[in-house]
């Protein structure tokens, strides 16, 4: 039962952290940051009268039928709940933000809040703040194996049906989306025009967006990897490091038998996996060990197990990396 809160939970969390990117940074600067959220905003500048969030449950329809179809029950379900979410929290937001429905159309800055949030001037500090916000919500929604709709099935989908990578294929959805927000809102096909710059420079702000979008994203789903896999190899069965590794560090390895390829004398191979914080006083250990000990240390990708991530349940499941 708390898992089941701790999850529901956390996806409801995400829905309103990638609401807030959108309102905040992105949506008021014509920035298209791919996803049925920045196909939305160029709709929007085309029908000016439509919420944003109002064209995302629009463009969400179609996407969660494949989503339950290709994806499974449980992905479907909760993509549902994040998907019909994020855009209700998303107009609420707007209404809130904006203080007439004319400054809700044109998504004018310079009255969101009052205007103590324009950042017209600063486009790539929005740029950015934005991005990095809507990875975190969406890398919060996606940990729980959902997604909030759009890019995210169809990238899943990809992973799912053409071995993708999750980030990659997000990048490769919403470059699509970026090409079109370049002919609408970069060739000023739109209603609504940002002056403070050329509006072509809109799209490459949007790109800078897709790319700080999926490594956060992909940060939040992965965690840093900065385990480290460390093989010890000794003449001596060394007591004292494995009661350390025990005891002090709360870890386990595995003894391998080796021999020394030269010199053809038994020796023990200790392999385990750290983190990068326990390997300078683990190093300090071997070396009052066992001072002719060889040691290794390398990256450890992925690591899976008791005391690490759980191995994947199904094929659904999502690895972004």
């Amino acid at each position: 039962m708390k898992k089941t809160i701790y999850s529901w939970t956390a996806i409801l969390l995400g829905c309103a952290i990638t609401a807030i990117g959108f309102v905040f940074f992105i949506n008021p600067y014509g920035i298209v940051p791919g996803g049925v959220y920045g196909a939305s905003i160029v709709l929007q500048h085309i029908f000016p009268s439509i919420q944003v969030g109002t064209f995302g449950y629009m463009l969400d329809i179609p996407l969660l039928t494949l989503s339950v179809l290709l994806l499974g029950a449980k992905i479907g379900t909760r993509t549902i709940v994040a998907a019909l979410t994020t855009p209700f929290i998303m107009n609420a937001l707007e209404w809130v933000a904006y203080p007439d429905k004319e400054a809700l159309q044109s998504l004018d800055p310079s009255r969101l809040l009052g205007g103590i949030l324009d950042l017209s001037d600063h486009l790539i500090i929005a740029t950015v703040m934005g991005a990095a916000v809507i990875g975190l919500g969406c890398g919060l929604i996606v940990r729980q194996q959902a997604t909030s709709g759009g890019s995210d099935i169809v990238a899943m989908i990809l992973q799912k049906y053409c071995h993708m990578r999750f980030s990659r294929a997000i990048m490769l959805v919403d470059g699509v989306v970026v090409f079109f927000g370049l002919i609408v809102i970069g060739f000023g096909i739109g209603s609504n025009n940002t002056d403070s710059e050329p509006t072509i420079y809109l799209s490459l702000y949007s790109l800078a967006a897709i790319f700080v979008t999926s490594r956060v994203l992909a940060f939040v789903i992965n965690g840093p990897k900065n385990d480290k896999l460390m093989f010890v190899i000794s003449e001596k069965h060394l007591p004292d490091l494995r009661e350390y590794i025990l005891r002090d560090l709360d870890r386990t390895g595995t003894y391998i038998k080796s021999s020394g390829l030269y010199t053809g004398h038994e020796k023990e191979m200790l392999f385990l996996v750290v983190s990068y914080k326990e390997v300078d006083n683990l190093k300090l250990k071997i070396k009052q060990a066992d001072p002719g000990a060889f040691v290794v240390v390398t990256d450890a990708y992925d690591a899976y197990g008791e005391g690490w991530k759980p191995l994947p349940s199904s094929k659904n499941d999502i690895n972004p990396e």
